[in-house]
């Protein structure tokens, strides 16, 4: 190839490339739609490492899904989809530090348009309906069939919700039973179903004022009023009820 020579002799600069300027990002998704057909990007959730991996090696049998990311607690949860905005999350109800709900309910109210796809062993009516109601796409049983899976991946993706079939009927009842179309856990605020949560999972009053940057005071407060909405009056008493409504597992 010829090179243009100044009258100096130096060479003259090559012209700018015809992306010079485009942002890095842009460039990135072009070449990524023009390399290979689009893929779902799945992001897993999940405590525990033996499950979570089991799930990993049944969504890397599907050629259109690929796992983006993985996290074992809800505000690792948060801050790794943050980073990689995927299109569906698969995430498990009963999380340390954070719960699965919470989770879902900050991910509907940030990222409306992020599918969430909540995992559980059981069917608890009350929390599948919290979850639906927080914005999640669906509720898959952990012991559902592997094709199951792909189904309730794809069913969502394309906007529409899913749920175990076990756990659809179950919802719809209960549904018409909930006085005001709240459930109790529903009534609580964020920051008090943080602080039951911590409570269950056997935290000082000192750690929670630790873990939510919150004082002694306010942490004490909020347990008086959880204890005043729920009807309850112990501590052991909303353990309990942190269990059946799957803000914790029992193993926790």
């Amino acid at each position: 190839m010829n090179e243009k020579k100044r009258s100096d002799g130096s060479q003259e600069p090559e012209p700018a490339p015809v992306w010079a300027g485009v942002p890095r990002d842009m460039l990135w998704a072009f070449r990524k739609e023009k390399e290979s057909p689009m893929k779902t990007r799945v992001m897993l959730v999940e405590d525990h490492t033996l499950v979570r991996e089991g799930f990993r090696a049944l969504l890397r049998q599907l050629p259109d899904v690929e796992v983006v990311a993985e996290a074992g607690d809800g505000r690792t949860a948060l801050s790794l989809i943050k980073t990689h905005l995927p299109d569906v999350v698969f995430l498990d109800i009963t999380l340390p530090g954070m719960n699965g709900l919470e989770v879902a309910d900050r991910v509907a109210k940030k990222w409306p348009d992020m599918r969430v796809i909540m995992l559980s062993m059981h069917v608890n009516e009350e929390y599948v309906l919290h979850a639906h109601r927080a914005g999640a796409a669906g509720f898959l049983v952990k012991y559902a069939a592997s094709d199951e899976l792909a189904k309730a991946l794809r069913t969502t993706a394309t906007g529409e919700t899913y749920f175990s079939p076990e756990v659809a009927k179950a919802v719809e009842e209960y549904s018409q039973r909930v006085e005001g179309g709240l459930t109790s856990l529903q009534r609580l605020t964020p920051r008090q179903r943080e602080v039951l949560q911590l409570i269950a999972e056997g935290r000082t009053t000192k750690e929670i004022s630790q873990a939510l940057t919150i004082s002694v005071k306010t942490v004490e407060t909020h347990r008086m009023q959880l204890m005043e909405r729920l009807g309850i009056d112990h501590v052991v008493g909303l353990v309990h009820y942190a269990i059946r409504t799957g803000l914790v597992a029992t193993d926790t």
